[in-house]
């Protein structure tokens, strides 16, 4: 048995957890999101209303999306680079990037305000679940950023084409760079 754990990363309010999972021979049950484990180990969030599953092929990139809503991801099959930029113009680390190692077992708390995106690099399809404390609405508020932003330094394991649409959507590839946000610009997602 695998037991439930929570850390911070060096950006506050990003928090790595490690499911629970109990395996025997039949295979493993994981414990994606239990309500008493986050409730003691990490900030009140919550309810959950709205759960995403993307099937992302190798080498695609998702994000940096910072909608104004908590978020808990993780993979649920295959594994992905995932990326983090602390956006909140307040935050003592505004602007450092985090970067993950993420596959089954492994999950992502990522609170208001924190961009998040990822780079499958499984084989095949990597399978991508999103929890929101929010739903999701076309122009909600938030900050995004372009996943390919030089300046941001972000060791993409996969090098993508970035007029390749399979591996990274027009919507993303047309995001303006952190620099060109300012401190209190949002743009709609």
């Amino acid at each position: 048995m695998t037991p439930f754990g929570a850390r911070e990363t060096s950006i506050p309010g990003l928090f790595v957890v490690d499911m629970k999972e109990i395996g025997d021979d039949r295979g493993v049950v994981r414990e994606f999101y239990r309500r008493s484990d986050f409730g003691n180990s990490l900030p009140t969030l919550g309810p959950w209303v709205q759960v995403n599953l993307t099937e992302t092929r190798q080498g695609a990139i998702r994000g940096l999306h910072g909608e104004q809503t908590n978020k808990f991801v993780g993979v649920v099959a295959g594994g992905a680079l995932g990326v983090y930029l602390d956006a909140r113009p307040t935050s003592p680390t505004y602007g450092k990037v985090e970067t993950l190692a993420l596959h089954q077992g492994v999950g992502v708390l990522v609170t208001t305000g924190i961009c998040n995106g990822f780079q499958a690099v499984a084989s095949g399809t990597t399978q991508h679940l999103y929890c929101f404390d929010q739903e999701w609405q076309p122009g909600m508020a938030g900050t995004s950023v372009n996943p390919l932003d030089r300046d941001l330094a972000i060791r993409w394991p996969i090098v993508i084409d970035p007029s390749d649409r399979t591996l990274l959507s027009e919507k993303d590839a047309a995001l303006p760079c952190f620099s060109e946000l300012g401190l209190e610009a949002e743009t709609r997602l």
